[in-house]
């Protein structure tokens, strides 16, 4: 930004073309007076950096050549404002200074700072100073530097500013704390080292002082740096994020008079700050617009932009309100101008043409999977124009219609659904079916109709669970997926799996992955996989990962916890947060029965709008979005937890009626009735998404939670604890003494997850005057067993086949299958049984002589009636298509001879007399044993014949009984045995 006595600028400063907006936007009233008269003049810079550039040099235009060196930053980085530079940091590189800037002679100096933001992280705007290193270490050299604005330790919303020489374990740092932060728009800061005083200026005026006993001396470093914009000395500071536009060094003490004669004028300051303004509002307006030419959504209209106020008018307000609702009852492209008055006396003004909607619009914009495992997201509200959509099914018994299958609750999150989409898929052995969904949707009296098929899966194969799977991360600096896995069905049995080597790596988003959580499908055939996007090894410190963090959540799904694939099927994660949010941390899901779709919840700040400009409520709360599919997501998440106090890491898990969620008290204290602070406490309640906005010990979990635990960890293991989970324990797992569950706590202090063994019974029965962490048998468990060194993970049970796969590091490989051979007389069943005990898919195929026939297995089974004259059988189970099961055969089974029986009843003399009738349809006589309950008899059957066998009851009343025939064969050629039922007679 060129001030009074700034030479011309360099002409490789970068600039925008003013035309590529001109079309929509109009400033006004902006203009640049004059540079006023000065009693002072201040001597000429030893280095001047007006933001002009060539490459990666940071050009000094004092005339000294003392060009600074750019890292990470591209011309990209610079904008055009108002025909001044602008070198625009986004937490993504910085520029080294060069050594002769400032000389150690004596401690006169002076630093002319001008920048632009509202961040309240501790962003770096100066640093001078000898050496990058950590915290308190030989490394982190003294140094003088100046924040913008800071959130450290009281300084919060400040300038802040320091001069430090270290001594000893003394960090040796003396502040100068400003209140205030910085003026809306530009400012510029001055410091000025005179002596052993240092001064602080804010446009101008004066607002810090410091008396102290350093010298430059010990500052200047060594080296040919001399120091750094928008960098830290220290490791673990964030990168800056600020607008800077004029940057000048002194290697003297400038007078009061001095400073102000070489500022830059409010009027130029404001000048830049409004041209600014027009690209930054155009990207908050936008929203989902792709153009404000043609506005089809409701735009985002700020009230404020780094820190400078906007108020808004619109030419149309029943077309588009000052609060940016687009009225979609237009019947004709309708043209809008609006107007933001900004708080330093600019207007800017947007030309938007709102398109009258096509009813067509919503339709189009649906998108459903061609193959679905899940139920369907059968949106009942169109997603560009609002039209009302009604679905319609071919095949209501696999894919229902918007007939209201089912009712949300009254409380919690709306059903975009409202019934419809609901899924019963195939059973598994039966195959895919397909369905067709029409949608018909209604706008302004318009409709229009669309089909999609969709084919629904059958149910995978299911088995018992065998074991437990884990994944996690490993520290802020190891920001990468980790799995593990029991060696069989023992929780605390856990070893790494893929060789220890990391199982997902981000190449994408922030290029981190933090707190990874699996949750199994409804139909337990799936797994679906969530994390925090975030890397704090890459430089992101903990207040801009707060502040600006991301939107989105990483998602990934897999049928064997070895191969996972994108949900959304692209190299990136998915947006389920608002852009007035400053991160999306911890994200877990759990299945609504209600609601027939997945939640998804998470932790955020939420500030007052897209630019994160306030500073006041940023206590972490809890938000929740809907999904069916982990694909698309309900937006803007709905507030499920805000108390007021800061609250993170959900988790949840249904016991009979009521849901039980683990929550992390993030305060540093108490919080209301939450004694304690970064420690977890319990709530349940009958409604998953029912809203929470107070702790309490009497809430209707009705309607709300119900608080019935408090202070859960840090009783027993005096440490805070974080990112709990809780997983019920496998049937026949020997920590399971019956219905247990393990409940684990991040004790990140410690160095890994904490685990506690209880039952659900213990849970549901936990209140305030009764509390399950006050038990005696509420105790953490010893450690070992479980993953090493894990941070925020998540654990879930799996079958054999998952363990094996995992263990191995290869897909899932068939398991074993047995067959064998049954029969009733010429009926004969292969039964077919998993070694892992679980579904049996596929076909059998029997065989005899020159005879042979295939049946289908269901339940195991799979039967055929033999013709005659095949004395012997054998069955080979063919598996299935999912090769899930390996082929087997059975032994030879001898059917014996062909015989059938019947049994009739007659009254002789006022008695039941029963008839057994044994006919031999084989080629040889046999020899027939009958026995009822009146006897037992032998008989000879010729081949071809039948005999029968009378049997007096010598009672007038019978009622309905077996009777067994055993046949054998002549040449022992086989035995037949079958069973006959005698029906219930009564003579008389």
């Amino acid at each position: 930004m060129r001030s009074p006595s700034s030479p011309s600028r360099a002409s490789t400063g970068r600039r925008w073309a003013a035309a590529a907006v001109s079309g929509v936007l109009a400033l006004t009233g902006v203009g640049i007076a004059a540079p006023a008269a000065y009693a002072d003049t201040a001597p000429a810079p030893s280095a001047h950096y007006d933001m002009s550039h060539s490459g990666t040099s940071l050009l000094d235009v004092s005339g000294n050549g003392r060009n600074a060196t750019l890292t990470g930053l591209t011309d990209a980085s610079f904008a055009d404002a108002a025909g001044d530079a602008v070198l625009r940091f986004r937490a993504d590189g910085y520029a080294s200074l060069p050594k002769g800037l400032i000389t150690a002679s004596d401690n006169d100096f002076t630093v002319e700072y001008t920048v632009s933001t509202q961040t309240s992280a501790n962003h770096f705007g100066w640093v001078i100073g000898d050496g990058v290193g950590a915290w308190n270490t030989t490394q982190l050299g003294n140094h003088i530097f100046l924040s913008p604005r800071s959130a450290q330790g009281g300084y919060a919303n400040q300038v802040l500013s320091a001069i430090r020489v270290k001594s000893g374990s003394s960090n040796g740092e003396t502040r100068l704390p400003a209140g205030g932060g910085l003026n809306p728009g530009f400012t510029t800061l001055t410091m000025v080292g005179s002596g052993n005083t240092l001064t602080l200026y804010r446009d101008g005026e004066q607002i810090s002082t410091l008396s102290h006993s350093l010298s430059l001396s010990s500052i200047i470093p060594s080296g040919s740096v001399l120091g750094y914009l928008g960098r830290s000395l220290y490791q673990g500071d964030p990168l800056l994020r600020a607008d800077v536009s004029d940057v000048k060094f002194w290697d003297v003490a400038l007078t009061p008079g001095e400073v102000t004669a070489s500022m830059p004028t409010a009027q130029q300051k404001s000048a830049s700050t409004s041209a600014l303004l027009r690209g930054d509002v155009l990207a908050q307006m936008l929203g989902a617009n792709t153009s404000l030419t043609s506005v089809s959504s409701n735009l985002t209209l700020p009230a404020t932009v780094n820190g400078v106020g906007l108020t808004w008018s619109s030419s149309a307000p029943s077309v588009v309100s000052t609060s940016g609702v687009v009225s979609r009852a237009v019947t004709s492209d309708t043209p809008v101008t609006l107007t933001a008055a900004t708080s330093l006396g600019a207007t800017l003004a947007f030309d938007v043409t709102v398109v009258a909607p096509r009813v067509a619009a919503d339709l189009d914009a649906i998108v459903l999977a061609t193959r679905t495992t899940e139920n369907l997201p059968l949106t009942t509200t169109g997603p560009v124009n609002g039209a009302a959509i009604t679905w319609s099914s071919s095949d209501p018994a696999l894919v229902t219609g918007t007939d209201a299958a089912y009712t949300a609750p009254a409380v919690g999150l709306a059903d975009p659904y409202r019934g419809g989409g609901l899924v019963a898929r195939p059973a598994y052995g039966s195959g895919d079916r397909t369905v067709t969904l029409t949608a018909r949707a209604d706008l302004n009296g318009a409709s229009a109709e669309r089909s999609f098929e969709v084919t629904v899966a059958e149910h995978g194969r299911s088995a018992p669970d065998a074991g437990y799977a884990a994944a996690y991360f490993k520290s802020d600096s190891d920001e990468k997926i980790y799995q593990a896995a029991t060696s069989g069905n023992d929780f605390f049995t856990f070893s790494p799996v893929n060789g220890g080597k990391a199982v997902i790596t981000s190449t994408t988003d922030t290029k981190g992955l933090r707190d990874p959580y699996i949750l199994r499908s409804k139909d337990g055939d799936k797994y679906y996989m969530v994390a925090t996007d975030l890397c704090i090894g890459c430089g992101t410190g903990w207040g801009p990962a707060q502040s600006q963090g991301s939107l989105k959540i990483e998602v990934w799904e897999s049928t064997d916890l070895v191969t996972w694939t994108r949900t959304n099927g692209e190299n990136t994660g998915i947006t389920v947060n608002q852009p007035a949010a400053g991160m999306t941390w911890a994200p877990e899901a759990y299945w609504d029965d209600d609601l027939q779709s997945y939640v998804v919840f998470f932790a955020s700040r939420l500030y007052s709008d897209a630019s994160h400009s306030n500073t006041d409520k940023l206590y972490a709360r809890m938000f929740a979005v809907l999904t069916r599919d982990f694909r698309t997501f309900t937006a803007p998440p709905a507030s499920w937890q805000d108390t007021g106090y800061s609250r993170i890491d959900s988790t949840v898990t249904k016991i009979g009626d009521y849901y039980y969620r683990f929550t992390k008290n993030e305060e540093n204290g108490a919080a209301g009735p939450l004694e304690a602070g970064k420690d977890i406490f319990l709530e349940r309640s009958k409604v998953l998404t029912a809203p929470t906005t107070e702790s309490s010990w009497t809430a209707d979990p009705a309607t709300t939670w119900q608080l019935v635990d408090t202070r859960m960890t840090s009783l027993k293991t005096n440490q805070a604890g974080e990112g709990p989970e809780i997983i019920k324990l496998n049937d026949g797992d020997p920590n399971n003494t019956g219905d247990g569950y393990v409940f684990l706590v991040d004790n990140y202090s410690a160095g890994g997850y904490r685990a506690f063994v209880t039952n659900g019974d213990a849970i549901a029965s936990s209140t305030q005057n009764d509390r399950l962490s006050r038990r005696s048998d509420w105790n953490v468990r010893a450690p070992g067993g479980l993953p090493a060194s894990p941070r925020h993970g998540a654990f879930v049970s799996v079958s054999q086949g998952v363990l094996d796969a995992m263990h191995g590091w290869t897909g899932i490989a068939a398991t074993a299958s047995t067959t064998t051979l049954s029969h009733e007389g010429r009926s004969v069943t292969a039964h077919v049984a998993a070694a892992d005990r679980g579904d049996v898919a596929g076909t059998v195929t029997f065989s005899g002589g020159t005879w042979s026939a295939t049946a289908t297995v269901r339940g195991g089974a799979a039967s055929v009636e033999v013709p005659a004259g095949v004395a012997a059988v054998t069955a080979s189970y063919d598996g299935y298509t999912d090769g899930r099961v390996s082929p087997s055969s059975s032994a030879p089974l001898a059917l014996g001879p062909d015989v059938s029986a019947a049994v009739t009843t007659r009254c002789v003399a006022g008695k039941v007399v029963e008839v057994v009738t044994v006919t031999n349809a084989s080629t040889t006589s046999v020899s027939a044993v009958v026995t009822g309950r009146y006897g037992t008899r032998t008989v000879t059957v010729s081949a071809g014949k039948s005999m029968s066998l009378a049997f007096s009851t010598r009672v007038a009343s019978t009622t309905a009984g077996s009777v067994s025939v055993v046949a054998t064969a002549s040449g022992d050629a086989g035995t037949t045995s079958l069973t006959v039922t005698a029906n219930a007679t009564t003579c008389g």
